[in-house]
């Protein structure tokens, strides 16, 4: 039945990432904000958590002038918030909370949501307390901004993403059930635990209970919490396909809308300047991979790069190395290739070796003391990535055609090597590859095509998945992105098409590249917010239908 779109007065969205870039949920809100400031101007109002105590956000501009009496309000009611705009596109209003004071309260904060919903919090550790705190203070930010400047006449949307807002949602239901709630779950906690653990998720999926495996895998607060969520939610929401099934089966409960994740390519920079920070940034891959392996490799060298979360297994990393370690011996190579991994790990320090030797400007021919990594590791015996580089004999021996480097630091520009913003190396790259085993959406692939960069992926992400529904079957590489199937156990398969790939890649004359360029930049343009945000104004209808019922 189709849904009659109400359209919200005020939308209050909440997440551990607002202004806080950590992880890509931070992607997800920060380029889906000018679609959503420019169709409701300053009414679209962010909730973040102000861990910047000590320092300055560098994406935060507080405005002391905006909604002032209602700050000195909240501050009465000792409610600490700090508010301004996010500094990326559409300058959208952000409020940042000081969460902290209620730890002093956090049993009585749990006593109280066990009673209502019956969420387990005894089972808490990690992050699970810092999270729901947060999570209670956003929701007494709507509730202290509804009171003093809103009323039931106003159409009010309260969107939290991820368990981590769970608390503060349930809170909104009980208080304030007049605000339609949007619940967006862009994983399952239960689910990512199963993949993260080396257990089967997907073929014994009808199989498993969500509940007993939170237990066997010390997850039952999180996993508690997330699912109390989507049954009280006005509009229980998740990505992608694939994680609507994990939804179902997992937390027993269906999605009422699937909200793909968008793009917004402002940041692209325009053709005139697009060849020129190009080139800047092969070059710069270049000399750092040159000092570090004391090679003169030219600009014809096959750039490819894998990228994102540490997540070993979930992201692909382990199947992209041994794709690489195939690729070694692979007779159809006709270039030499560098492989990047691109994962913040338990980075030390950079390499003062391999910063003297960029500062020199000289060319060397000797490599560093393992040329396998750009930055020293705290624990560098127990790296997944050296240690399978290890196992697998591949220390970037002048002979071998393919060089294989870790980056083990977030690329902001700042990290003391590479010195370029993550944005500003990924148009460098010829391929990029995204094999992943868990991915409910992936970010990273669509980054790469909207940079003109073709790429890599799986049947198992949630992009893959939308690029062959665009395609109407399997997604070539010619199509701009190449999908790959991928099970609980065809792990050597999915490494062997990798390397057909790029082996493949290589030979195509430079015509060829460049037409897969264009075709992955327009296969980006069907994935822009403008395509997709039709989706969150549904949910914004379920929401706001129900609330409406209950008045």
């Amino acid at each position: 039945m189709a849904i009659k779109e109400i359209k919200p007065d005020y939308i209050f969205e909440s997440s551990w990432e607002v202004c806080n870039k950590v992880g890509g949920i931070y992607t997800v809100l920060s380029t889906r904000a000018k679609t959503l400031q420019e169709a409701f101007p300053d009414k679209i109002i962010f909730i973040g958590p102000d861990v910047w105590k000590e320092s300055e956000c560098p994406c935060f501009k507080e405005d002391k002038q905006l909604f002032r009496l209602w700050v000195k309000h909240a501050a009465e009611d000792k409610l600490a918030v700090r508010v301004g705009r996010w500094d990326v596109p559409g300058n959208p209003v952000a409020v940042l909370v000081d969460f902290k004071p209620y730890f002093e309260k956090k049993n009585e904060i749990y006593g109280w949501l066990w009673e209502h919903y019956k969420v387990d919090s005894l089972h808490a550790y990690g992050d699970y307390d810092e999270a729901s705190m947060f999570s209670y203070a956003a929701a007494l930010v709507v509730e202290s901004f509804y009171r003093f400047y809103l009323d039931e006449t106003r159409k009010v949307i309260y969107h939290g993403n991820e368990w981590m807002t769970g608390l503060g949602l349930l809170y909104i239901n009980n208080r304030i059930p007049q605000i339609g709630t949007v619940f967006t779950t862009h994983a399952t906690t239960i689910g990512r635990s199963i993949a993260g653990n080396m257990k089967p998720l997907y073929d014994y999926l009808f199989a498993y209970n969500g509940d007993q495996m939170a237990c066997e895998l010390n997850v039952q607060s999180k996993h508690s919490v997330e699912k109390q969520t989507a049954w009280y939610a006005d509009c229980f929401t998740t990505v992608s396909d694939i994680t609507a099934n994990e939804c179902k089966e997992l937390l027993d409960k269906k999605v009422d809308v699937v909200l793909p994740n968008g793009f917004d390519n402002s940041f692209v920079p325009k053709p005139a300047l697009f060849s020129r920070k190009r080139k800047q940034a092969r070059k710069r891959l270049l000399e750092v991979a040159n000092a570090l392996l004391g090679e003169q490799l030219g600009d014809d060298t096959l750039i490819v790069s894998t990228s994102g979360r540490y997540e070993f297994r979930n992201k692909g990393v382990d199947v992209y190395i041994e794709s690489m370690n195939r690729l070694l011996r692979d007779r159809d190579l006709k270039k030499n290739v560098v492989a990047f991994i691109e994962v913040p790990g338990w980075v030390g320090e950079p390499r003062k070796d391999l910063v003297d030797r960029l500062e020199s400007g000289k060319q060397y021919d000797t490599p560093l003391e393992v040329p396998l990594v750009t930055h020293w590791l705290h624990e560098m015996s127990h790296d997944n990535v050296l240690g399978m580089l290890k196992h697998y004999d591949m220390h970037n021996r002048k002979d071998d055609r393919v060089k294989v480097i870790f980056l083990p630091c977030y690329l902001d520009g700042r990290d003391g090597v590479l010195n370029m913003a993550y944005y500003d190396i990924v148009l460098g790259n010829d391929l990029c590859i995204y094999p992943s085993y868990y991915e409910p959406w992936g970010y990273t692939p669509l980054e790469a095509i909207a940079f003109k960069v073709p790429c890599v992926t799986t049947d198992l992400a949630g992009f893959g998945l939308w690029a062959n529904s665009v395609k109407g079957g399997y997604s070539e590489l010619e199509d701009g992105v190449k999908v790959i199937h991928r099970t609980d156990y065809n792990y050597s398969e999915v490494a062997d098409s990798i390397k057909d790939t790029v082996a493949r890649f290589s030979a195509m004359t430079q015509k060829m590249r460049d037409e897969i360029r264009t075709r992955a930049e327009a296969l980006s343009k069907k994935a822009l917010w403008s395509e997709f945000i039709h989706y969150y104004y549904e949910a914004y209808s379920i929401a706001l239908s129900k609330a409406e019922n209950r008045k």
